[in-house]
C-alpha cells in the first residue's frame, strides 16, 4: 500500500502513481490533483518478484509541475494482509455468541453435543443466471442449493424487452422472475438504460433527442412499474462513465431525471450506477475512483438528491488486491451502499486463486453491501467465468465459491458445552437453528427443545445470550 499528498502548479490534472519494477511498469492509483490544495492519493501493487523499484508520479499534462509531499510505503506478507481480513470479518460480519444448555428446570447441561446451523445469512451473496435456468432442472438445482440472491445476465435489458419499438415482451424475465419468488431468491433489476451506443435496441439508436426521450421515458415507466416492489434494486444507469448515449442527446442531466423518475416509480428499491474497471484496472481513467465520485456530484448538481448506492461490478483481468481496497475506500468516502455486482475473473493457470481473493478482499471490506457472482450458465459457456461444467460439476473456481459459502454463508457448527453448559463463539449475521448432535432427550426435552432452538445473530457490540432446552 502506499499515499502521498499532491498539488500541481496551475488547473487541475490526474496524477497517475506507477511503478517500475523488474517485470515493467504498473500503475497503482490516481487521483485529481488541483493546484492551491492538497490532494491525496492512495493505492497499493502486489509485487511478484523481488528487486529495485521506482515510484513515478506522472500526468498527461505536460504544463504541470507535480508536488508531492508526505510519501508513505507498507509492505504487508500475505500472512498479514490475510490476519487484517480476519479482523475485519470479525468486527463487520460477525458477533459473539454465548449459548448455555438447560434442562426442563434451568440447570445446565455440561459435554452436550450442539449443531448450529445457519438457514439464512444477512450479507447478500449471489449469482447470475439467465433464461438457461429455465428449462434445465440441473442447473437450478444447483443454484437453488447455494444462493439467495441474483441479478438476470440478459433479460431485462432494453434491447431483449422491446426488440422491435412499440413490441414489447416480457415473458422471459417474468419467467425468471417468478421462479426466483418461488425459491425466496431476491433479484437486482438490471438494467434500466445502458449508456453504451452498441447495446441500445437497434431502432433507439438514431433516434432524434425529442423521439429518444418519449421512448426513454415510455421505457423506464414499463419496465418498472412491472416490476416495482418485486427487485431490491436497479442498475437505473449502467456504465455511463465509459459511455454517454443519453446525455448526448438529452443533456448533461438526463442521468439525474432517470434517477429522478425511478425513484417515484419505485421507493423501496436501490437505485445504482453501476460500472467497471473502479477496483480492477488503476490505468482506466474513465471509472477511477475519482472519476466515479465526480460522476456522483455531477448526478447531484443536475437536481437529484435521493438515494444512490454504487455498483462496482469486478470484471478482473490482472488482479490488484491493494489497489482493490484503496479504490474501495475512496469511493466508500461518497457514504453511499457499495455492491460489487458482476465479479468475474479471467481464465488463466490461477483463475480460481484469484477469485478467492477477490471474494474474500470484497467481504472483508466493511464498505461492501453485498456480491453478486457473473457467471451465468450457458451450454456455449460463460460470459468470462463459469463455475461448473455442462453437467453442473464444480470447476475449481465453483469448488471456491462453495469453500466461501461454507465460510461464511452457510455456517454449520459442532461444539460440545462446558462444565456449565456452555459454548462461546463468534458467528456471522443471520439467521440459525441450534439442535442437540446426541441422543439422549426424553419426549418431552425434544418438544421443549424444537420451540428453542431459532435465533438470529446481528451487529452489535454485545455479546449475544442463547438459552437451549436439553
Amino acid at each position: 500500500m502506499h499515499a502521498a499528498w499532491l498539488q500541481i502548479s496551475n488547473g487541475d490534472a490526474t496524477v497517475v502513481a506507477t511503478f517500475k519494477t523488474p517485470t515493467g511498469y504498473h500503475d497503482a492509483g490516481s487521483t485529481r490533483a488541483k493546484s492551491g490544495c492538497w490532494s491525496m492519493l492512495k493505492g497499493g501493487l502486489t509485487v511478484n518478484k523481488s528487486g529495485p523499484a521506482h515510484l513515478y508520479f506522472q500526468s498527461e499534462n505536460p504544463s504541470v509541475d507535480i508536488w508531492v509531499d508526505s510519501v508513505s510505503l507498507q509492505p504487508f506478507t500475505p500472512e498479514e494482509w490475510k490476519s487484517h481480513q480476519y479482523q475485519s470479518i470479525e468486527k463487520v460480519r460477525r458477533s459473539k455468541v454465548k449459548i448455555q444448555a438447560v434442562d426442563g428446570e434451568g440447570k445446565p447441561q455440561g459435554n452436550r453435543t450442539l449443531l448450529i446451523a445457519q438457514k439464512f445469512a444477512r450479507f447478500p451473496f449471489g449469482c447470475a443466471i439467465n433464461k438457461n435456468i429455465l428449462t434445465n432442472q440441473a442447473y437450478k438445482n444447483w443454484f437453488i442449493s447455494r444462493f439467495r440472491y441474483t441479478t438476470f445476465e440478459n433479460e431485462m435489458k432494453w434491447y431483449s424487452n422491446e426488440a422491435s419499438q412499440y413490441r414489447e415482451d416480457y415473458s422471459t424475465s417474468d419467467a425468471l422472475l417468478q421462479f426466483a419468488k418461488s425459491n425466496g431468491v431476491s433479484v437486482r433489476g438490471h438494467n434500466v438504460f445502458w449508456d453504451d451506443p452498441k447495446y441500445q435496441p437497434y431502432w433507439v439508436r438514431n433516434l432524434g433527442p425529442q423521439q429518444l426521450a418519449a421512448a426513454a421515458t415510455t421505457r423506464i415507466h414499463s419496465l418498472m412499474r412491472r416490476y416495482s416492489g418485486q427487485v431490491i434494486a436497479w442498475d437505473v444507469l449502467n456504465e455511463n462513465l465509459h459511455f454517454n448515449f443519453f446525455e448526448s442527446k438529452l443533456g448533461w442531466t438526463a442521468s439525474s431525471k432517470f434517477y429522478a423518475t425511478a425513484r417515484a416509480l419505485d421507493r423501496t428499491a436501490d437505485l445504482f450506477l453501476n460500472d467497471f474497471n473502479t477496483i480492477e484496472s488503476p490505468g482506466d481513467q474513465a471509472s477511477s475512483p475519482d472519476s466515479y465520485l465526480s460522476k456522483i456530484r455531477q448526478i447531484r448538481a443536475g437536481g437529484y438528491n435521493g438515494p444512490l448506492s454504487i455498483g462496482l461490478e469486478g470484471h478482473f483481468r490482472d488482479v490488484n488486491i491493494p489497489y482493490m481496497r484503496s479504490a474501495i475506500d475512496k469511493v466508500a468516502s461518497s457514504g453511499l451502499p457499495i455492491w460489487i455486482t458482476e465479479v468475474d475473473v479471467q481464465a488463466g493457470w490461477n483463475q480460481a486463486a484469484l477469485l478467492d481473493q477477490v471474494l474474500r478482499e470484497a467481504h472483508a471490506h466493511p464498505s461492501v453491501h453485498g456480491i453478486v457472482l457473473w457467471s451465468a450458465w450457458s451450454p456455449q459457456g460463460c460470459y468470462r467465468m463459469c463455475l461448473t461444467d455442462n453437467y453442473f460439476n464444480n470447476l475449481p473456481t465453483g469448488n471456491v465459491v462453495d469453500a466461501i459459502i461454507r465460510q461464511f454463508f452457510n455456517v454449520e457448527v459442532t461444539a460440545t458445552t462446558d462444565v456449565n453448559g456452555f459454548y462461546e463463539t463468534s458467528l456471522s449475521h443471520g439467521d440459525y437453528e441450534v439442535s442437540f448432535a446426541d441422543q439422549y432427550q426424553s419426549e418431552k426435552d425434544m418438544k421443549l427443545t424444537q420451540m428453542a432452538q431459532h435465533f438470529v445473530v446481528e451487529a452489535s457490540e454485545d455479546t449475544l445470550h442463547v438459552k437451549v432446552l436439553a
